[in-house]
Parts: structure tokens; sequence; C-alpha cells
């Protein structure tokens, strides 16, 4: 980040998003064809929160884009199978319905490839359903592979920061399937940004921006499972589809990468037998998204139990409980990943002033420094703004303060001494 984009946006509390009403009227997206700087993509696309498309020249030096891929552009299954053979992979079947989403199963890399083989000798059908490797976490699997680098615009990324950090979980995942495989009307997990590139194939995605997903609910208020069904214009199963406004209809072309912003619900389909990389990321740019989301969570949680608020003594850490169960996350949790994402940058920003090394993972210590100075302080600004939100909400008052492994109040003041002892060294503040 250079200095002018860290000083416009420095003194933000809430970071205001201009109106989405231009892609309702439009159905065009900006297509970056060359060079962007890594400031340039912040100012027009992170902190607007709009989408974008990359060309292949973002991928073209992925081993991925050559190793898995065959001279036709077709999947390279003698390639894939010689990597993965015997490893357990997760499998949705899309013409199943579970909920909101495809059930899945975890079958053999290998299983998954004669399937699909045969899926396209039957002319892309078989009487298993049309099954779609996804959410395979395999950079996680086989870190030594190094298939594809993270261009450095998708690079602050705290979501997989705090993931590698407890050492359990990422959100980078693989995805492969045939040609007619999909996924349903969605938005990312704890509403984060991803980025999805095409290692092969096409796809279709249909988004739609902050608050059109409102009208396409049904009469109990749940979610449309697949917006292109016959069902969504019924005004007795779908009161508000009309207000909706028509999707953005983006095309994606082997090599190129999406950006989806925070907040944008989507379905995609595979236009052609397709391979895909995606991370789900959230930065300083969209975490207020993420608190927002967290407290909507719990708000609904607290609907559902509300009869038994006055005969349990615990109630409120019962909401808890159950939130984390539907989300992945819940209050305590979230102080957590602010606090290691914090402790980062403070950490950084103290070993660049005292040209000391950090005691973190060399690939972040690379990533600050790609970043800079003024993302670590910006960062660090957009966590002390949480922090206080946070502090200020009511539910999380309630919390017992002694059970939370950080805490909010000692971070926030940890965080403040931090950006003025770096000050004058840094020269953060000079105009």
């Amino acid at each position: 980040m250079d200095r002018e984009s860290y000083h416009n946006c420095c003194s933000l509390v809430k970071i205001s998003r201009q109106s989405y009403e231009q892609f309702c009227s439009s159905h065009f997206v900006d297509y970056i064809e060359k060079d962007l700087s890594y400031s340039k993509f912040f100012k027009k696309y992170l902190l607007p929160n709009h989408p974008c498309m990359f060309s292949r020249k973002f991928t073209e030096d992925w081993k991925c884009r050559k190793q898995w891929v065959t001279e036709e552009g077709k999947p390279n299954f003698q390639k894939l199978l010689q990597q993965f053979d015997e490893t357990p992979v997760p499998v949705a079947n899309c013409n199943a319905k579970e909920y909101n989403a495809n059930p899945k199963q975890i079958i053999p890399f290998k299983e998954f490839i004669h399937y699909w083989r045969e899926y396209i000798q039957n002319g892309h059908s078989s009487p298993k359903g049309c099954l779609y490797l996804k959410d395979w976490h395999m950079s996680r699997d086989f870190p030594e592979h190094n298939v594809y680098t993270t261009p450095v615009f998708f690079s602050s990324d705290w979501l997989n920061e705090y993931w590698d950090t407890l050492e359990v979980d990422d959100y980078r995942f693989v995805y492969m399937g045939p040609k007619g495989s999909w996924t349903p009307f969605h938005a990312d997990v704890f509403r984060s940004y991803s980025w999805s590139a095409n290692i092969c194939g096409r796809k279709k995605w249909l988004l739609y921006p902050p608050g059109q997903e409102e009208f396409l609910r049904d009469s109990h208020g749940n979610l449309a499972y697949d917006v292109t069904a016959p069902e969504i214009r019924d005004k007795v199963q779908f009161p508000h589809c009309d207000e909706a406004c028509q999707p953005l209809e983006i095309i994606q072309e082997a090599g190129e990468i999406i950006f989806v912003p925070s907040g944008w619900h989507h379905q995609v389909y595979n236009l052609e037998d397709t391979i895909s990389i995606n991370h789900n990321w959230l930065n300083g740019c969209n975490v207020d998204i993420m608190w927002q989301f967290l407290q909507n969570e719990l708000s609904a949680v607290q609907r559902e139990i509300e009869e038994w608020r006055n005969t349990m003594d615990s109630w409120h850490q019962h909401c808890q409980v159950i939130m984390k169960s539907c989300s992945g996350i819940d209050y305590g949790e979230f102080a957590t990943f602010l606090k290691i994402i914090a402790d980062n940058r403070m950490s950084f920003l103290s070993s660049c002033s005292e040209n000391n090394s950090s005691n973190y993972p060399r690939h972040l210590s690379e990533t600050l420094a790609t970043l800079g100075l003024h993302h670590a302080a910006f960062d660090l600004q957009r966590v002390a703004h949480i922090l206080e939100c946070m502090l200020c909400n009511e539910d999380f008052k309630r919390l017992d303060h002694s059970t939370l492994s950080s805490q909010p109040e000692s971070l926030l003041q940890q965080i403040r001494e931090t950006m003025l002892s770096t000050r004058g060294q840094h020269s953060l503040y000079q105009e």
C-alpha cells in the first residue's frame, strides 16, 4: 500500500461503500488485462467492494496450468492420477439437495477420475448423477507441490493467516467438475471475499450485489436454492422476486481469475470440464462486514430460542454455542482472531523499527513486507475500530470475559501504544 492510499483511508471509522446500483443496470465488470498496482486494486475494488476479472496473464506461470492441463486445454487425467491417486477427496452430488446445498461424500481421487471419464464418454451423463469435487484442501494436503502462487492483490488474507497459525484448517480449495456441475445460490463463509482461477474450462457466474438476496427469499424467509428455477417467478412462493435486479452474468475463461466481493451472493456453473482454484479471504477492508454478519447470525439464533430466555441462566452463552455450530465461529473466537492478526502486525512494525527478525513464519513476514508498513498500520486501525465496536456491543458485554483467550481492552491499548511508538520511526503520519 502506498502512502497516499494509507492517508486516504486511515481516518475512516466506517468504510463508505459506493452504491451497487451501477451493477443493476449494467452487465459488465472491469477486465484487467495488464499489470495493476496493489494500491489501485485496493482503492478501486477492495474498499468499494466491487467485482472484477483478471486476464489469463496473471496465471500463465502457474505449474498447474501446465501440469494439470492437456495441450487441447482439457483436464490431464493421467497427470492428475500420478499426483493424487488414492487421496481422499470431498465430492458433491449436484443432482441432490440437502437443505440449501449438495450432499458430499469422501471418495478416493482415482474413483472420481474414473467416474469423470465415464461421464464424458456417456455424453456428460451418468446414473450416479453429476458429481463435483469441491472444497478440497489440496494445498494443505500437498504443501510441497507449489502448483500456484497467490496474486499479490489477494495476499492480505487474515482468514487463512489465522487458520495457518492454529494449524487446523484453511480456506484454500481446489474444484474439479464435469460440464454441467454447479454450485447453488450462496454467499461465501463469514461474508468473506473470494477469488477463483480457472485452470482449465469455462464457468458462468450469476452475481447479485449485497441486499438483492433479500428479494430472493421464499415466503418462509429461506434463501433460494436455484435462482434460475421456474418457481422463483411464483409470487406466492417468492413474493418479492420481481424486486430483484437481474444478476451480473459473467463468463470466465481458462486462466482468468474472478474477484468476488464480500457479501455478493452467487450461483456458478461449469460450462465445460473445469478445474479451478478458490480462496476465501478477508482483511481490514471487509472485517466490518464479517462483524455485522456475526451480529446478524447471533440475532437470528436469539429469535429462534427467545421463548427460553427466562428459563435459562446461561441463555446468552447457549446462543453463542448455537451460533458457532451454525456459523463456525462465535464472539470469543472472533476476538482471538483479531488478536492474532493484530499481534502479527505489531510484531512486524516493532521488528522494522528495531531491525530485528520477526518471530512468525517466513511466508507471513514476506507478505507483510511486500504490502508494507502503511498496510500494517491500516490493518491495526481496522482491528482497533472493530474492537471498539465489540466493547460497545451489549451481547459481547454479557460474555464471561474471564473465559476469553484475549482481553479486547488490553489488546486495544497495545495497538494504540504500538501506533504511537512507531509513528515517528516509520513516518506513517507524515504528509
